[in-house]
């Protein structure tokens, strides 16, 4: 087994791809992969990677992917761990993918992942409790220490009450589908 990832640009995982020698793995979760990904890629979520189980046919290079390839290398131990023999990662992934000009399946009706909107949440109720704070009373400060003190929280344990909540809206149940 392997512990690092070698580097491969789009152009050749496209090449290795259309030749039938690789498989590639897209490592983010299912709402990421719901709203974008290369076509053809298999979806394993690193959340649960160690079950997903890869099934390699034998000869095929296995390549790993996610949003940028900051992901993949932040794991690359963990996933070059998961494959017998050499183990790759898409450089820049799906966004090098795409802006590459190669084909990426896009669907705009899918939910925005829940972290962005988290972020987009969060970053609302901050900017809402500071304008509330100077302009009506300092009391609505406190909306945006609790918010700070949730998101520290959500860092320090990986427990995000905001994305959980955010899971059971109605606009991301199709995601889970």
């Amino acid at each position: 087994m392997t512990s690092t990832l070698t580097a491969l640009t789009p152009g050749d995982v496209a090449e290795r791809l259309k030749a039938h020698r690789a498989v590639l793995i897209d490592i983010r979760e299912p709402d990421e992969f719901a709203r974008r990904h290369v076509r053809g890629a298999l979806s394993r979520p690193l959340a649960a990677f160690e079950q997903a189980h890869l099934k390699i046919e034998p000869g095929k290079d296995v390549v790993f992917t996610c949003k940028t390839g900051m992901r993949t290398g932040a794991n690359c131990n963990r996933l070059a761990a998961a494959v017998e023999g050499a183990a790759f990662v898409l450089s820049g992934g799906v966004d090098a993918w795409a802006a590459a000009g190669l084909p990426v399946v896009d669907d705009s009706k899918a939910p925005l992942e829940i972290m962005r909107q988290v972020q987009i949440g969060a970053g609302a109720l901050v900017l809402l409790g500071v304008v509330l704070g100077v302009m009506v009373h300092p009391a609505f400060l406190g909306v945006s220490a609790f918010v700070g003190a949730g998101l520290a929280f959500a860092g320090a344990t990986g427990f995000c009450g905001m994305a959980r909540l955010l899971a059971l809206a109605p606009w991301n149940r199709r995601a889970e589908a």
